[in-house]
């Protein structure tokens, strides 16, 4: 994310524009042009089955059915493992890390890397290691303009919907177990998370330069992009951090700093409690004002 994600949180043209289309949910796809500060990406609009409420939609790339999972391995068994997607800004200093694990159901996911390029990124490393949770697929990822790690909160929610798209679409059992799936997979999760039960807020200090602020809560399109708004609202700066997607929740851990300084203990509950209402408020459409 680096001391550059905060600054271009104050420039939310792709948020501003999927916000004024979410009203939309009901329509068919369609497609529209939209940048990320890169060239203008043909994007697909997946229909929404309910009404979502977020400040994004899932307006991203769709990998092409005829790049499915390289080994079939697909296999099924009697218990469905939990999705997670790991987008990490602190493993490498060069690069953005995207970690995806699904049992030992995931191939090659190379339709997954070719929905990545279409978002103007590059893979400049790919990895698969085993453990007991399962296949372990790692990229590293590059904005293909600049060269560097992706620093833009908006395209770090673009690969994120991306990849959840993906795993919706070439393996559709795990609708059931990410919070997507209410909206655009199969089959809707067997259980719902109570946002309030959810959420977990947590600052810690840090080192004398920076604090960690800890995350949790219910997933939803978009959170990325709203949580790191809100940070930079009250004008905090997010340095780097590490955004997991686990079945149905989100789990988020931050760098910030205010002043290039750690964030005293009053500024520290000030974020967490400015988090814990955007968070938990009930959400309303704005026609109802």
């Amino acid at each position: 994310m680096a001391a550059t994600m905060a600054s271009s949180c104050s420039n939310f043209g792709l948020y501003s524009n999927l916000r004024a289309m979410e009203k939309q949910s009901n329509s068919r796809a369609a497609s529209f042009l939209c940048s990320f500060g890169l060239d203008p990406l043909q994007l697909s609009c997946i229909n929404s089955k309910k009404s979502l409420s977020s400040s994004m939609r899932t307006f991203i790339p769709k990998a092409s059915p005829s790049t499915a999972v390289e080994d079939g391995s697909s296999q099924e068994t009697d218990v469905v493992p939990t999705p997670i997607v790991i987008i990490d800004q602190d493993a490498d200093p060069d690069a953005t890390i995207v970690e995806i694990t699904f049992g030992d159901r995931l191939g090659a996911l190379l339709d997954t890397m070719s929905a990545l390029t279409r978002l103007g990124l590059n893979v400049v490393k790919a990895n698969v290691y085993l453990d007991a949770s399962g296949k372990h697929n790692k990229f590293a990822i590059t904005n293909s303009s600049t060269g560097r790690k992706v620093d833009d909160p908006e395209l770090l929610e673009a690969i994120r919907l991306t990849i959840i798209n993906n795993l919706l679409e070439y393996h559709p059992e795990s609708s059931a177990f990410l919070a997507m799936g209410a909206a655009f997979g199969v089959t809707p999760p067997n259980e719902t998370v109570d946002v309030d039960i959810a959420t977990h807020i947590h600052v810690y200090d840090d080192g004398p330069e920076q604090s960690l602020l800890v995350v949790e809560t219910a997933d939803r399109p978009g959170l990325l992009v709203d949580l790191v708004k809100i940070i930079s609202e009250i004008n905090i700066t997010v340095k780097s951090g590490e955004f997991d997607t686990e079945g149905l929740l989100a789990k988020a851990k931050f760098h910030v700093s205010y002043n290039g300084k750690a964030i005293i203990k009053p500024l520290q509950q000030v974020l967490a409690n400015s988090l814990r209402y955007f968070l938990r408020r009930p959400s309303t459409e704005e026609s109802s004002f």
